[in-house]
């Protein structure tokens, strides 16, 4: 079952594992284990490293469980040690995240006890004692615990019994019966070795046994234990330890050789004994990162074959051989400018095999940069940002890591890397200028360039490409800014749409946008102000007197006029402004030239001198009106003068205006004519149409009698059939007389018409008699 702890962002998780899994076995649910969706765990992009060449693990990130890739055996990993457990690197991004994974291997029964040798061959004097013990080869099982070597047995014979030292791990024969070379000079025997794994495995040695004369002494080591320290990476050859035995016998039975009783696969290959001295030496270079202590087990036995045994535990010293390596586990490149301070982009690994002191290591950042290290899990550090970062000021870093061990002398490495910054859209296009402002001279062209409006934007790429528009907005009373001008999207060059006119718009603004091309897209606005200038393009416009010299009006000039007398006055406008409406007055032609003057800019006409019988009645001036522009524009009228006290003093008027009365009367009295006519026609076709489609009914104006219809009229009212109704008391004749300038109105009385009982209207037979007359006189006028 998996033992889990773990902390946010970085933190250390364990699990239990036995050896020998196959692959492709769950290790554990990794993603469950930290609350993760596995869902979105695969866009995380989740993956396990190793120190080492090999991949035990891996994970799967459809399911978020980290697997078996490759064999473990633990037997190889760790030996003969109490725990076993690999550690690796569970790597998270979009953000980043450190685990420590510790994975520790349970050992199964997965080996047999082993002997050494196939076969123990031992000496023994006949004379051997009772109760004598002899040692035999201990089995060795690369398994640890309970699946290691336990117990031992020996097959049934008459002479010796098993006895077990050390806790059982030794074999020793103790002899029971004593020996008769005579009768039985070899034995055979057989010892097996048991394990208590599940299922129990054994091995077996077998135990041949030669009977001698009389051997009295056994060898005895000077100590039962050797304990020595040695560096690590001492040279080949180096003696680690002698170890020694003696034994009192004399002649070849006192004679002592050494040999490895037991030896670990560690170690077998980096040791060798002196079969004669007992002086162990180095045969291999020893890495203390590969083994930090080996145990041997040495017998000594003598000429005879008695042998006994002595262990040998030897401790390999740290030396701070090894220079930390510098490795780069994750890292986000490039990293965004808009990252946060104390944001997480990278983990640095630094790899020290080194123990103690010498694999205390210390990382740091050589120059100036906005990045620190934070330590975090064993040797990992978290490269974070110590403000935020800005692209537009610097967009790339190479940054020097330098690690340091903490042995004597220390080691150091270094190591340089690139990162870069990502561009965000932070950064809105500026304009140049915080007001725009252009002149533009009316009736210009369409279509001509304006001005031109630059804005920079210092991000990069598609965020720094700004996009120019203009402001959907109205221009004078409504107008669409889109029908004054435009703007290129790329330059910011304003075109004019339109020819514009200052008399009718004399300036105006716009808003222009910059827009970047960013998501989400950044914009800022400027105020552009159009101003037309002044063109001379509109002619003086002479007020008074009238320009088209039709204008009948006169001044009349007092005869007793002197000089220096206003006259009049010629009054004239320029639609334009500045020194374009700037006017002034000349007298370009004149009856008596030097009669009259003008004043300049006034345009007030004066007398130059007094008047005098002499001076002709009629005056007729010429007045131009220039005004100030390049070139100049004019415009003329004609001003008549009457030099006279009276207007009876001049027939000319009076005829002049007799005759207009008299067409304006004449005209008058043809549409009164017409419109009379019209009507009597249309009253006389209503009665026909009325006597043939309708009952017969009285006639209005010969019958004397007017049915009153059901309708209610007003008091003092009356109903004229088919024309509507006519106020009684406004009922008149008109007399015309035909080539005459004037019409003569008779106006006649009211109707004494009153109503009766019967709802009638009687009228007297003189309104019958003067309707007859009136009809008669309209015949007659129609005939003419």
């Amino acid at each position: 079952m998996a033992v889990l702890s773990f902390h946010l962002c970085l933190g250390d998780l364990r699990y239990s594992i036995s050896e020998e899994r196959r692959r492709g076995s769950t290790v554990g649910k990794i993603a469950q284990d930290l609350g993760m969706d596995t869902k979105t765990l695969s866009s995380r992009k989740p993956r396990v490293d190793f120190e080492g060449t090999k991949r035990y693990c891996d994970i799967n990130p459809q399911s978020g469980e980290i697997v078996v890739n490759e064999r473990i055996d633990r037997e190889a990993l760790c030996g003969q040690k109490q725990s076993c457990a690999i550690h690796f690197d569970f790597f998270l991004e979009n953000p980043l995240e450190l685990y420590r994974v510790t994975l520790e291997i349970q050992d199964i029964n997965d080996n047999a006890p082993k002997f050494r040798n196939e076969a123990v061959e031992l000496e023994i004097q006949e004379s051997a004692i009772k109760g004598a013990h002899f040692s035999l080869d201990e089995a060795y099982d690369p398994d640890f615990g309970t699946n290691s070597v336990q117990s031992y047995t020996l097959s049934n014979n008459e002479h010796f019994i098993l006895y077990s030292a050390d806790r059982g791990r030794l074999p020793e024969i103790v002899l029971e019966n004593e020996l008769d070379r005579e009768k039985q000079d070899r034995l055979s025997l057989i010892l097996t070795a048991y394990d208590k794994g599940s299922p129990q495995r054994t091995g077996t040695v077998l135990v041949n046994i030669r009977v001698l004369d009389a051997n009295d002494n056994v060898p005895v080591f000077k100590q039962p234990v050797y304990e020595v320290s040695v560096p690590e990476n001492v040279p080949v050859e180096t003696v680690v330890v002698r170890v020694s035995a003696s034994d009192a016998d004399e002649g070849p039975n006192g004679e002592v050789t050494y040999e490895f009783s037991y030896l670990s696969i560690d170690s077998e290959n980096l040791f060798t004994i002196d079969h004669k001295t007992g002086e162990i030496k180095v045969k291999e270079e020893i890495d203390f990162e590969e083994s930090s202590s080996f145990e041997l087990r040495i017998r000594a036995k003598d000429g005879a074959g008695q042998a006994t045994s002595c262990t040998v535990l030897i401790n390999v010293v740290d030396v701070n051989d090894n220079t930390p390596v510098i490795i780069i586990k994750s890292l986000d490149t490039p990293v965004r400018e808009n990252m946060a301070s104390g944001s997480e982009i990278g983990i640095i690994y630094v790899q020290d095999k080194d123990s103690t002191s010498n694999g205390d290591i210390k990382c740091s950042i050589e120059q100036q940069v906005p990045f620190k290290l934070v330590s975090s899990v064993k040797n990992h550090f978290a490269l974070v940002t110590t403000t935020e970062l800005d692209r537009e000021r610097q967009a790339e870093y190479n940054i020097s890591l330098t690690a340091t061990d903490g042995g004597a002398p220390p080691l150091f490495s270094s190591k340089t890397f690139h990162l870069s910054v990502a561009d965000v859209n932070d950064n809105a296009p500026i304009f140049e200028k915080q007001l725009y402002s252009a002149h533009v001279a009316e009736n210009n062209k369409p279509g001509s360039s304006v001005l031109s409006v630059t804005a920079k934007d210092t991000d990069w790429r598609q965020n720094g490409t700004v996009v120019y528009s203009l402001f959907s907005s109205d221009v004078n009373n409504g107008a669409p800014v889109s029908s004054f001008l435009s703007i290129n999207a790329d330059t910011g060059v304003i075109h004019a749409v339109r020819s514009f006119d200052y008399e009718q718009l004399k300036s105006f603004k716009v808003l222009v946008l910059a827009r970047d091309n960013g998501s989400p897209p950044l914009s800022s606005n400027v105020t552009v102000s159009v101003l037309i200038t002044d063109e001379n393009d509109n002619t003086p416009q002479i007020l008074y007197p009238s320009p088209d010299g039709n204008s009948f009006m006169t001044e009349m000039v007092p005869k007793a006029a002197q000089a220096g007398s206003l006259v009049s006055k010629v009054i004239a406008v320029d639609a334009d402004s500045g020194q374009n409406a700037w006017l002034t007055y000349h007298i370009i032609k004149a009856s008596d030239p030097g009669l009259f003057t003008i004043g300049v800019h006034s345009g007030e006409i004066g007398t130059q001198r007094d008047l005098s019988e002499s001076d002709s009645m009629k005056q007729n001036i010429i007045v131009s009106v220039r005004d100030n522009g390049q070139p100049s524009l004019s415009a003329t009228c004609v001003l008549n003068l009457l030099i006279s006290d009276n207007l009876a003093e001049v027939p000319e008027l009076k005829d002049m205006s007799h005759d207009e009365s008299s067409s304006k009367l004449t005209f008058y009295l043809i549409i009164a004519l017409v419109s009379v006519s019209t009507f009597f026609l249309t009253f006389i076709i209503i009665i026909l149409a009325v006597r043939f489609c309708r009952r017969r009914k009285p006639r209005l104006l010969f019958d004397g009698v007017v049915p009153i219809p059901s309708a209610y009229f007003p008091p003092n009212y009356a109903e004229v059939e088919g024309a509507g109704t006519l106020h009684s008391a406004y009922n008149y004749d008109a007399y015309l007389t035909t080539g005459s300038r004037t019409s003569d109105f008779k106006f006649v009385r009211s109707y004494d018409g009153t109503l009766t009982a019967d709802l009638t209207l009687k009228k007297p037979q003189s309104a019958v008699d003067d309707l007859e007359g009136l009809d008669a006189d309209m015949s007659d006028s129609l005939q003419v």
